[in-house]
């Protein structure tokens, strides 16, 4: 089967057009496949992050008297889970995005961008409603007595969209090029959880971790969403130019190596 991008014949519609169309027809066809067949279909979206906060806020109200910040357990780990979660997800999404769609990809009309925008804001769009409806939820169920800066929390979010779409991208190469990469990358990623602030602040943690974690990008998405939810946590030791700086890079040889190799990583 061979993979390859035509141009459009000069009687079709211009072609920012006709990948637009393209992209919003690959979104209708994962909700579809993803959410349509199966029972629940996108209240288990909802469900599974509600889960894991409920589990980590008992888990630690039973060791500890009150959480790092505020007074609600539920809104302090939903703070660090929500964006790692994000994350998590869209990377591993943006990651198979052309193994999803590789029956299609053999079509003129759809190219590997078309797959990758595809996935990618499907999810976003998705994990940012479930993000917006357990935060609400949080604050009517709870008296979390937080103010909310709307500004932090669309950063972090933002910034962690856009990482996730260059780990991904960068993921999807590697493991179709190296198909060791895939448990390499499963194994240096899994403590990542850990290491990102979601259980604990930067602040509490001993100056050496400090030192080494600092590094985790993560950690710095983590830290500027809670910003916006408590108003007196500066997180000083978040900067948005490294972030940023990281995710430009990610996505940038991302679309360079994708550029390059994606017609092998869809033939293996």
């Amino acid at each position: 089967m061979s993979y390859r991008e035509t141009p459009a014949p000069p009687l079709l519609a211009p072609p920012s057009f006709r990948s637009a169309r393209v992209i919003i027809a690959l979104m209708l066809r994962e909700m579809t496949s993803t959410y349509g067949r199966s029972p629940g279909g996108y209240v288990w979206a909802l469900l599974q992050p509600i889960g894991a906060i409920v589990v980590l806020s008992l888990a630690f109200s039973l060791i500890l008297r009150s959480p790092s910040l505020g007074t609600s357990f539920v809104l302090f780990y939903a703070t660090g889970f929500l964006p790692f979660d994000l994350y998590s997800q869209l990377s591993g999404k943006t990651a198979n995005a052309l193994r999803y769609s590789r029956a299609l990809l053999s079509y003129p009309a759809v190219t590997w961008i078309d797959a990758i925008l595809a996935r990618f804001l499907l999810n976003t769009i998705t994990l940012l409603t479930v993000f917006c409806i357990v935060i609400s939820g949080i604050m009517l169920l709870e008296e979390t007595r937080t103010v909310i800066d709307a500004r932090p929390i669309l950063v972090g979010l933002t910034l962690a969209a856009f990482f996730a779409l260059g780990v991904g991208m960068v993921d999807c190469v590697l493991g179709g090029l190296f198909p060791v990469w895939n448990q390499i990358w499963s194994i240096v990623t899994r403590p990542l959880f850990l290491a990102s602030g979601v259980f604990f602040l930067y602040e509490d943690m001993p100056k050496f971790a400090q030192n080494i974690l600092w590094w985790n990008p993560l950690l710095h998405v983590v830290g500027e969403v809670r910003r916006g939810f408590y108003p007196t946590y500066h997180a000083s030791y978040v900067s948005l130019p490294y972030l940023g700086g990281v995710t430009l890079i990610l996505l940038a040889a991302g679309l360079v190596f994708m550029r390059a190799h994606y017609k092998t990583v869809l033939e293996r």
